[in-house]
């Protein structure tokens, strides 16, 4: 008998990972419940496709009552467990979880995790290519595609399980064991959610902690928040980083020779860089990583080096859309913290950049971008809820316009642009002001580009 049968249970959230966890949880034989602040009108679509199941429906704002029916909650990713209720819930015996974890209870097979602040899904996506191109199988999800859930649902067997996973998905997560752990870099984001640093911080070392003996967890040496979980790894170690790795195992990158050069189990392997189509110094990183994590899982040296040739690139992220008139069109939308806006900006180091941004403020400090914004950006376009806010940051330091529309935004960066300049959206906010979600934006960016 499943241990979810005949037990209550409430979705708390119902995009993807909610519409996940109520089809596993209806096959498992649970009376469930949905509820979700929106309208049942904004939620058609996903009410849709859960209509052949058992379910029913609260929308709006329960009232505590109506959540002490139920013996399990499973709460959706972007649900803070912060409010009181919930704390007063448990207390009452109520137990809560996540999608994510609903699916590792069940997966018996190998999971490599990905988490950072940012190339987390560019890092993932070479990874999942790296092992196809050897002959595996592999589900690519968690905080990127599909939810883990929906592998369980599919019931199709892969080799290898590519996870990317957020600080909301990890804070509150019991148990997750991988056979590859990878830590992109660490800065600020979501201290509207975590409230400080040091607690998001925190919820990204949950999977360090989840890591065995025997895993491997591969660590970015330049980045010191970072670098200071070597000290609590209990597992087998890896460095990526710019320079000379010394006595370590891992991958460093000869920016003169356009090479990645590998340390790993007593051998030294040289990949080649040239068709590399990925910009930025950031994106070597990625790749580091991505070549530590298919070595340890068998992948060969000529496999990799085929990949680095021919991966295309992330949609969203740093995404070359067209070049007119001598200008250089790029979407970042992707690009929704203070640091990943550094990293963009650094990607062009010779060319005058017209820098779109703004967004929802995830209560970032801008600040830190004045030095780049001086040196890098010809003009800054500032839009959405946070722009305001940016201006007062960053604003004396470019020739900098505000504005209401992303329609203005293009048509403005294109009259103002010269041959050899580069257009860049590089948000460095959520999209939740303006658009569903970072991809709507892109989108939308891409075709204002395209018409023009």
């Amino acid at each position: 008998m499943s241990t979810y049968q005949d037990k209550k249970a409430l979705v708390l959230g119902f995009g993807l990972s909610g519409i996940a966890a109520s089809k596993f949880l209806c096959q498992q034989g649970a009376r469930v419940t949905v509820t979700d602040k929106k309208s049942s009108t904004q939620l058609e679509t996903a009410i849709a496709s859960c209509a052949h199941l058992p379910i029913q429906y609260e929308f709006g704002d329960p009232s505590e009552a109506f959540y002490e029916a139920f013996e399990l909650i499973v709460v959706s990713p972007g649900v803070s467990l912060k409010n009181p209720l919930f704390q007063t819930l448990r207390e009452k015996g109520i137990r809560f979880l996540s999608e994510l974890e609903l699916g590792l209870e069940v997966i018996q097979e190998p999971l490599i995790a990905v988490t950072g602040t940012n190339g987390k899904s560019t890092t993932t996506c070479l990874i999942s290519h790296m092992l196809e191109a050897s002959g595996k199988s592999v589900f690519t999800g968690g905080n990127i595609g599909k939810p883990v859930l929906d592998y369980v649902l599919e019931r199709k067997k892969a080799d290898v399980l590519v996870l990317e996973l957020s600080s909301f998905q990890l804070e509150r997560l019991l148990s997750i064991h991988p056979q590859v752990a990878i830590f992109t870099n660490l800065d600020e984001d979501h201290l509207d959610r975590h409230e400080s640093l040091e607690a998001y911080i925190e919820a990204k070392k949950r999977l360090l902690l989840g890591c065995e003996s025997k895993a491997w967890v591969i660590l970015n040496r330049d980045c010191p928040r970072t670098a200071a979980f070597s000290h609590e790894c209990r597992s087998q170690l890896l460095w990526f980083h710019k320079g000379r790795l010394g006595s370590w195992d891992g991958a460093s990158w000869d920016a003169s020779q356009k090479k990645v050069m590998v340390q790993f189990q007593g051998g030294q392997e040289i990949y080649d860089l040239v068709g590399f189509r990925l910009f930025g110094e950031h994106n070597k990183e990625n790749l580091m990583a991505a070549i530590l994590t298919a070595r340890t899982m068998g992948v060969a040296a000529d496999v990799i080096q085929k990949v680095i040739r021919t991966f295309p690139g992330m949609p969203h992220r740093l995404e070359f859309i067209r070049k007119k008139e001598g200008v250089f069109f790029f979407n970042d939308s992707k690009g929704t913290n203070v640091m990943s806006m550094r990293k963009s900006l650094g990607s062009f180091p010779q060319s005058p950049i017209i820098l779109i941004a703004g967004g929802k403020d995830k209560d970032s400090d801008f600040s830190s971008l004045v030095d780049l914004v001086k040196q890098r950006c010809k003009i800054l376009i500032l839009l959405g809820e946070a722009k305001e806010k940016m201006n007062r940051a960053i604003g004396d330091y470019s020739e900098t316009y505000l504005v209401g529309t992303f329609e203005e935004a293009v048509l403005l960066a294109y009259q103002k642009s010269r041959s050899g300049d580069v257009v860049l959206l590089s948000p460095g906010c959520a999209s939740y002001d303006m658009f569903r979600d970072y991809q709507e934006r892109g989108d939308y960016f891409k075709k204002l580009v395209n018409q023009l």
